[in-house]
């Protein structure tokens, strides 16, 4: 189990074969490569965190909060929802996992 900040690669919206829905976002975990592993996951909360242009509050960081709905396939891959759907500009980057709540 990876320390808490662990981080994930967002790696595209939940999809069929012709539509997207950017509601759901995937995410593959390093070093968990089965559903079984991912379950581990399943309720935590996760963080994109990016720098924007303007600063609010005194930061120019922000953050779009989320939670790690469920596994999805075989490999390792979870669904996410985040509050805000994350923006496609996003697809590749990390995202920061958080070992809470924690149901162990």
């Amino acid at each position: 189990m990876p320390e808490a900040g662990h981080r994930l690669k967002h790696l595209s919206y939940a999809r069929g074969k012709r539509n997207t829905s950017p509601g759901t976002s995937l995410l593959k975990l390093e070093g968990v490569d089965d559903t079984n592993a991912a379950r581990f996951y399943c309720g935590k909360r996760v963080a994109y965190v990016y720098r924007a242009q303007r600063e609010k509050q005194g930061t120019k960081i922000r953050v779009i909060w989320g939670k790690v709905q469920r596994p999805h396939g075989n490999s390792g891959v979870v669904r996410a929802k985040f509050r805000s759907n994350l923006p496609p500009k996003s697809f590749g980057a990390s995202v920061r996992v958080m070992l809470y709540p924690s149901s162990i």
